[in-house]
């Protein structure tokens, strides 16, 4: 029996733009006529509840972030919930814990209760979102990718990672990078722009100083306490994300290291810490004004938005060091 993306394949479209054309939203005629063409060929009958789902979804929709205890996410949340709320929807926050099975519950638990999309910082990359879109609702990823055909909003990672390694570098040799799980995304593309840092500045990069942990506190503490370990350790180091940067800080001044005795850049702002700012180069990344864009692009959508799937880059801003 066929299926919705048999339907889409065949068509050369997205499982949800078929799904908009069996559920009567705005749709551009060319479209409408290779998705119904597509389905004559293919004997395909649309499911009558999923076609019914979009004229009973509610103004609610889901956010799920893998972090609620990190500002971050926390900033970003903001900046979904001042665009929806002013378009009278309600934001319904769920926090997977980066747990492929929490983010699939909540997944389930849109669909069921008929809510209008979802904006989704991917738990891991064995995210499917292949049921949600199925129904035809709007889905727009924030933060890394899913590998799917949707809408994204995600920062310059990798020019992230770069400048925060070049500013390092222009004062110090030995330049570590603790980066959060290695198949996330922005750790992967943060990682890799602390070896193009080197490779611009003529060196190879120094393996023994990547580490890949958790986007957490106790990663950067288990991290850093390796790192100092070593029979040459770092006398710089580049933080992947803030809370990854609070817990290396916290072990250097446990070491007696405090900033900047030993270079530190953070990608992302420092939440908390006892350190001059000035002390810490900061790579900015502007969580808000993702929210913000998602919540607008996931608007547009559920107003019946067709245009192909785009990602809207983020640009990041420096505040360097002070010595």
């Amino acid at each position: 029996m066929a299926t919705i993306y048999d339907v889409a394949a065949l068509a050369g479209v997205s499982p949800a733009t078929v799904s908009r054309v069996f559920n009567g939203t705005s749709v551009s005629p060319a479209k409408v006529e290779a998705v119904r063409a597509a389905a004559a060929q293919l004997n395909f009958t649309p499911n009558r509840a999923a076609r019914t789902l979009r004229r009973q979804s509610s103004e609610v929709i889901a956010l799920i972030i893998p972090d609620i205890e990190n500002p971050y996410f926390t900033e970003m949340a903001r900046g979904v919930e001042d665009v929806a709320s002013e378009a009278g929807y309600s934001v319904v926050l769920c926090n997977s814990d980066s747990q492929i099975e929490k983010e699939s519950t909540y997944l389930r638990i849109a669909i069921a209760e008929h809510m209008s999309g979802v904006i989704l910082a991917a738990a891991s990359d064995h995210t499917n979102l292949d049921e949600i879109l199925a129904t035809g609702r709007p889905v727009v990823a924030v933060d890394r990718s899913t590998g799917h055909d949707i809408d994204g909003v995600v920062m310059a990672n990798r020019d992230a990672g770069r400048i925060a390694t070049e500013h390092l570098l222009n004062d110090h040799r030995r330049v570590a990078y603790i980066g959060g799980p290695e198949l996330i995304e922005t750790a992967a593309d943060r990682a890799e722009g602390w070896r193009l840092a080197h490779r611009a500045a003529g060196v190879e990069a120094p393996l023994d100083l990547l580490r890949f942990s958790s986007f957490r506190v106790e990663g950067g503490r288990e991290a850093m306490e390796e790192l100092l370990a070593l029979p040459e350790p770092p006398d710089a180091v580049v933080a992947g994300n803030n809370l990854i940067g609070v817990g290396a800080i916290q072990v250097l001044s446990e070491h007696g290291l405090t900033p900047p005795q030993v270079g530190v850049a953070v990608i992302g702002g420092l939440p908390f810490t006892t350190l001059s700012p000035s002390a810490v180069t900061i790579v900015r990344l502007p969580a808000r004004h993702m929210g913000v864009t998602a919540a607008r692009m996931l608007l547009e959508r559920i107003r019946g938005d067709d245009q192909p799937a785009r990602t809207v880059v983020l640009r990041n801003e420096v505040r360097a060091a002070t010595r």
